[in-house]
């Protein structure tokens, strides 16, 4: 954004364990100014205050929405209550920045982006994985058709960490990983089935392991739990030529493997096997920035510009309909549940 540029009015919503960077990084934002702070707790309010000292506390969602010094509204509540607030704030002018998910189902995801369409309001969804240096680098990689035609592609998302009570682990992990594959294929799947189980609170599966199968033979598998002796924040994808490996813990985060399969240039006697082919391992350079500074500098610029977040309602609206589908099929033990495969944005 051009620094000539008036700042983009912030409200902040919510400033829990993650709103609390949310604050940090939009009050550092030369694009931004945090006007408003609401939160229930005093004491989160009051950690806020020091990070930006003129923004206007309050408990009160509705006079943040009513207040003529906010543009654009930050909601980074409990899951529950996104799809709710993301409409009123919507309804009420406001540009919109909502953490992920978007809603806890389909239907109240559509609700959302019915919103958007009569605001003609910026709405963006945190799907942070999809401003991460590395997965930007991989994607561009993969447009370039530098790893061949994708086959598949799995990832693990698991940590001994905390249990959370209004989602399960499908809804609060799985966001990352269906961002970052509908980022990198580009199409919703056509098939979806998923198996859990609840050990620490009933009716909340702790450990959740998804499927999902797309168009041309293509197949992910998404590992989600977090009760889990070790932390991995893992996505390998195979292609026809190449294989590549974006681990988020890891010092360097992308590695391309030169490996693979060849058919034999003619049918000899051996014909019928396949030879491998094992190259060399290369580790790009990549510039790392933070994601969430990436990625609230994207909305913002956004709102300044009018164009569509990459994040905006339209793959918001992709991966709830795959979490909306998995749910099914968890509650239906595993049943497989068939999805359009509408192409991605």
């Amino acid at each position: 954004m051009s620094a000539a540029r008036e700042p983009v009015r912030v409200g902040i919503a919510g400033i829990g364990y993650w709103g609390i960077n949310l604050v940090r990084t939009f009050a550092n934002e030369a694009g931004a100014r945090v006007t408003w702070l609401c939160d229930p707790d005093p004491a989160a309010q009051a950690r806020a205050a020091k990070l930006a000292p003129e923004a206007k506390p309050s408990a009160d969602f509705d006079r943040l929405l009513a207040a003529d010094d906010v543009d654009a509204v930050v909601i980074a509540t409990p899951a529950v209550t996104h799809a709710e607030l993301a409409q009123r704030a919507l309804d009420a002018g406001k540009h919109v920045f909502v953490e992920k998910p978007l809603a806890l189902s389909e239907r109240d995801a559509e609700a959302v982006a019915a919103a958007v369409e009569r605001s003609q309001r910026t709405l963006m969804v945190g799907h942070l994985m999809v401003y991460h240096p590395a997965l930007e680098h991989l994607a561009a990689l993969i447009a370039r058709g530098e790893l061949g035609a994708l086959r598949y592609l799995y990832s693990n998302r698991v940590n001994l960490g905390r249990a959370r009570r209004d989602e399960n682990a499908l809804w609060s992990f799985g966001p990352h990983d269906l961002s970052m594959i509908d980022r990198l294929l580009g199409v919703a799947p056509i098939k979806v089935w998923a198996t859990g189980e609840s050990y620490l609170r009933p009716g909340v599966e702790d450990v959740v392991f998804l499927h999902l199968a797309y168009p041309d033979q293509r197949l992910a598998h998404v590992h989600l739990s977090w009760l889990d002796p070790r932390k991995e924040r893992r996505l390998t994808v195979v292609g026809s030529r190449k294989m590549a490996i974006f681990d988020d813990v890891a010092s360097e985060k992308l590695r391309i493997y030169d490996k693979g399969y060849e058919e034999p240039p003619s049918f000899t006697e051996f014909g019928e096997y396949l030879a491998i082919r094992s190259g060399g391992v290369y580790i790009p350079h990549i510039a790392m920035a933070e994601p969430l500074a990436r990625e609230c500098q994207h909305f913002l610029d956004c709102v300044v510009t009018g164009d569509e977040p990459r994040s905006g309602i339209h793959s918001a609206m992709r991966v709830v309909r795959v979490l909306d589908a998995a749910q099914r099929s968890l509650d239906g033990g595993g049943v497989p549940v068939a999805l359009a495969g509408e192409a991605g944005a």
